[in-house]
């Protein structure tokens, strides 16, 4: 690949995420990276701001722990609900672990719950298989996705091979035993309606749904995956490998959103925050070597966390506008404003040694 420092400005991508907005035909956008790099808050704001040009926008956490509830300061459960203040984006969370506990009644649904746990992986497909059918029936004009960290998101891309084995093993067992089933179910007076051929008419019905939205995400018009990282060396090694999975999988991917930058604007210079802005301008330049012609999106470091839905939509300008250091060094401006810093720096410190010694006196 081209190095980014070749490529003209004008051919440069746009370091933003309007291409997202721009692009009407995305039904499916996937959010993933390392854990801890911000992905929810990522999610979210994009979900914010797809709800802005879009119908109606549904954002899910994938990831058993989620942080949705907490990102929009309101709980959310495994059915989609409205998120205060908007009239078009709703929210849900899903813990795959938690939907298999819906098999684990007796008789004929234990044994396939029994069935579905030999299988790795299996019960997550089913219960993400059930989830994308009821999206599908909600009929939302885009669904954002806050995935687990980098190893579930994998899975998850996985899952229609995960329910073709499943599907495989059910279909060896039925031709192994037979109407073996079918006599148990009778013999426990649990009826026909927990036989092998419901269950295996409930697991091809999945299969159906999960490899058609799988057919989808394979589409560049209709699917797209966001990398969240942050610059350091980890993260940019995750990103290098999701971007190859992803490409494994035949999913687009072109946008990068670079969390938790350091911008250089403390009037005082304090060595650690110097020494910290160098290293990670490193791996910056490192992620523009590497993807010259991907979207990457720089978000800076705040003093605080970005919860509730007016912090997102405040934080969500940055998504759009390039974020530019308030602060240019060897400006007039820059060093008066620096010896103002120091000023006020110094008549606190007296203040505080006028107060000491005051405190020793009185002792």
């Amino acid at each position: 690949m081209a190095s980014a420092a070749v490529v003209d400005a004008g051919d440069a991508p746009d370091p933003t995420v309007r291409n997202l907005l721009d692009q009407d035909t995305l039904k499916w956008v996937f959010v993933g990276g390392k854990g801890g790099v911000g992905k929810t808050t990522c999610s979210s704001i994009l979900s914010v701001l797809l709800a802005s040009v879009r119908q109606s926008v549904l954002v899910i956490s994938t990831d058993p722990a989620h942080n949705l509830s907490d990102a929009f300061q309101q709980r959310f459960t495994k059915f989609p609900t409205l998120v205060r203040g908007f009239t078009n984006l709703y929210a849900m969370e899903i813990d795959p672990k938690v939907e298999n506990d819906d098999l684990s009644n007796e008789g004929m649904e234990g044994f396939l719950s029994e069935l579905t746990n030999a299988i790795p992986g299996v019960d997550e497909a089913m219960s993400f298989a059930e989830m994308l059918k009821l999206v599908q029936t909600m009929d939302y004009s885009v669904v954002v996705f806050d995935t687990a960290p980098t190893g579930h998101t994998l899975r998850l891309l996985q899952f229609p091979a995960t329910l073709e084995k499943g599907l495989e093993k059910m279909m060896e067992l039925k031709n192994r035993f037979g109407g073996l089933l079918n006599q148990a179910s009778r013999l426990f007076g649990l009826g026909d309606e927990l036989n092998e051929d419901a269950m295996l008419g409930r697991i091809e019905g999945m299969k159906d749904v999960i490899e058609q939205v799988n057919r989808q995400f394979k589409d560049p018009d209709l699917t797209t995956f966001v990398c969240v990282c942050i610059p350091e060396f980890l993260s940019l090694y995750e990103t290098e490998r999701l971007v190859q999975e992803l490409a494994k999988f035949e999913i687009d991917s072109h946008n990068i959103i670079i969390n938790q930058v350091i911008f250089d604007e403390e009037p005082v210079e304090s060595k650690l925050l110097k020494a910290r802005v160098k290293m990670q301008q490193k791996y910056i330049d490192q992620f523009h070597m590497l993807y010259d012609d991907f979207n990457i999106t720089k978000l800076p470091l705040l003093s605080e966390e970005v919860c509730g839905v007016q912090a997102l939509q405040n934080f969500s300008q940055h998504f759009l506008t390039p974020y530019k250091s308030a602060l240019e060094r060897g400006t007039v401006e820059e060093l008066e404003q620096r010896i103002s810093v120091l000023k006020s720096a110094l008549q606190e410190a007296e203040s505080e040694l006028d107060r000491v010694r005051k405190g020793k006196q009185a002792a």
